[in-house]
C-alpha cells in the first residue's frame, strides 16, 4: 500500500508524467536517489504501470467515438474477444458481468467504419452501440487518500 509520500509522487506524476526526477524530488522534499527509489518500487509493484503521453484522437481524425456493449452467441464467447483484440480502434475494452460480456470503446473515423467493424462480429455476437456525445469525465486516477 503506497503511503503518502507515494501517493504524492503518483499524483504529480499523473498530472505531469514528463516531470524530471530533480523536480519530482523537490515537490515531495526528498532526494533525488531517494524518490528515484520510491519510483522503482512504485513500478515493481505494478502501483505504476509506465508513464505515457495522452493523444487526443479527433486530433488525428477519429472524431467519432462510440460505446458498444458486445454479447457473444453461445460458445463464440473466446472468437469474439480475440476479435475485439484485433481491431485497433478499439481503445479500450473491459470483460464484464451481466448481460453484456464485454464493452468496447471505439475511435472511428465515420459511421461507415463503425459500421464495418461491428459486421465483422455480426455473426458472432449481439451488439448494442451508443455514439459518445461529449466525455464529461476523462480517464482519471481513482482518490489516492
Amino acid at each position: 500500500m503506497p503511503d503518502d509520500l507515494d501517493r504524492r509522487i503518483i499524483a504529480l506524476l499523473a498530472s505531469d508524467a514528463r516531470m524530471s526526477l530533480k523536480d519530482l524530488a523537490g515537490h515531495v522534499g526528498l532526494s533525488s536517489p531517494s524518490t528515484s527509489e520510491r519510483l522503482k518500487r512504485l513500478e515493481e509493484q505494478g502501483v505504476i504501470r509506465g508513464f505515457t503521453v495522452e493523444v487526443d484522437p479527433a486530433r488525428i481524425g477519429y472524431t467519432l467515438q462510440a460505446i458498444v456493449r458486445i454479447r457473444p452467441l453461445p460458445g463464440k464467447l473466446h472468437v469474439v474477444q480475440q476479435l475485439i483484440v484485433e481491431v485497433p480502434e478499439v481503445t479500450e475494452c473491459d470483460k464484464v458481468t451481466g448481460d453484456d460480456c464485454f464493452i468496447a470503446r471505439l475511435h472511428v473515423r465515420s459511421i461507415e467504419q463503425l459500421d464495418a467493424i461491428l459486421d465483422r462480429i455480426a455473426d458472432k455476437a449481439e451488439t448494442n452501440t451508443a455514439i459518445v456525445k461529449t466525455q464529461p469525465v476523462m480517464r482519471r486516477l481513482p482518490p489516492l487518500a
